[in-house]
């Protein structure tokens, strides 16, 4: 497993989270751009109302909801007759990674702060960026992602 790309997927999602995207969509723009470069980055917009807890409601953590989205990338179905188990167990199993490294999978669990403080834009940075490590770390582990040769 190469961990140069895993930091590279940490920094690519931190960038995108620095740049003003919020956790979710930060996951789904540098995901995008390894899994599934065809689909125009315009697609972030079905991603947005994911952060925060979707949309500041504190639920499910924006970024592991960006990872679910990448994950659908390489597991999801594109018509009803296809079967939905492989997705469904990759996802769990992806969800249950996330839970283990950061003890929560729920956005005010894991992020008490005030929105937009000091404090809550550095743990958000901090946590997207650790979830892409995580996910790249994942997607090879589960070969579903193969460096370029």
């Amino acid at each position: 497993m190469s961990d140069n790309i895993a930091t590279q997927a940490r920094n690519k999602a931190g960038g995108y989270y620095k740049e003003g995207y919020n956790c979710a969509e930060a996951i789904f723009l540098a995901f995008r751009e390894y899994l599934a470069p065809e689909l125009s980055p315009e697609l972030v917009k079905l991603i947005t109302g994911f952060g925060s807890g979707v949309g500041h409601a504190g639920c499910l953590c924006g970024a592991l909801s960006g990872s679910v989205m990448a994950l659908n990338m390489v597991k999801g179905r594109t018509s009803n007759q296809e079967k939905r188990d492989a997705a469904y167990d990759t996802v769990r199993q992806f969800h249950d990674r996330f839970r283990e490294q950061f003890g929560s999978t729920d956005c005010r669990v894991l992020n008490p702060h005030p929105h937009d403080t000091p404090e809550q834009l550095k743990n958000c940075l901090k946590i997207t960026g650790g979830t892409a490590k995580l996910l790249m770390e994942f997607l090879q582990e589960k070969s579903l992602y193969k460096m370029a040769e």
